[in-house]
């Protein structure tokens, strides 16, 4: 399935679609793919943003996207495997039967998934500014990208069949 149609299926049974994933195989490539295409559509998604920060102060705007790149792209990854494997951990501790992978895909999946809410967030911060839309937005993709990843880690954490 191409991955916009798993994106709006994750949207109405995020359980079933990480199913799907897991039963592709272990596959580093495709966990990491996931990814750094996420990591991508944040870094896209701060470029409205940081426009309007360039304007309002005066900050030279390919600086702001330097550095937004930098930290999206090359450091946000590695975080991420870290937070993964943190709550890998949390979930054995739980009881969880999965394995590493489960739990990179899980996190991995949510955050792209998730990513519409974030480009409209992106857009938010970019034409309106700050303010209670910005916020409203913002916790709306919160409480979506937990619900997903919360859904994919318990699919992931369940006993292998």
């Amino acid at each position: 399935m191409p991955v916009t149609r798993d994106i709006t299926a994750t949207y109405r049974g995020p359980g079933r679609v990480m199913q799907r994933l897991l039963q592709m195989g272990q596959r580093e490539d495709r966990a990491l793919a996931i990814l750094m295409a996420a990591c991508v559509v944040v870094f896209i998604a701060q470029m409205p943003r940081l426009a309007r920060e360039a304007h309002l102060t005066g900050q030279e705007l390919n600086m702001l996207l330097g550095g937004t790149l930098l930290a999206w792209v090359i450091i946000a990854p590695l975080i991420f495997y870290l937070l993964a494997a943190l709550s890998h951990l949390i979930a054995r501790m739980l009881g969880g039967k999965g394995d590493w992978f489960g739990a990179r895909l899980a996190l991995f999946w949510a955050l792209l998934a998730s990513s519409p809410l974030i480009l409209l967030h992106g857009l938010v911060a970019g034409f309106v500014g700050p303010g209670p839309a910005l916020d409203i937005v913002g916790l709306l993709w919160l409480l979506v990208f937990g619900w997903f990843w919360a859904s994919g880690l318990r699919q992931a954490e369940r006993a292998p069949a």
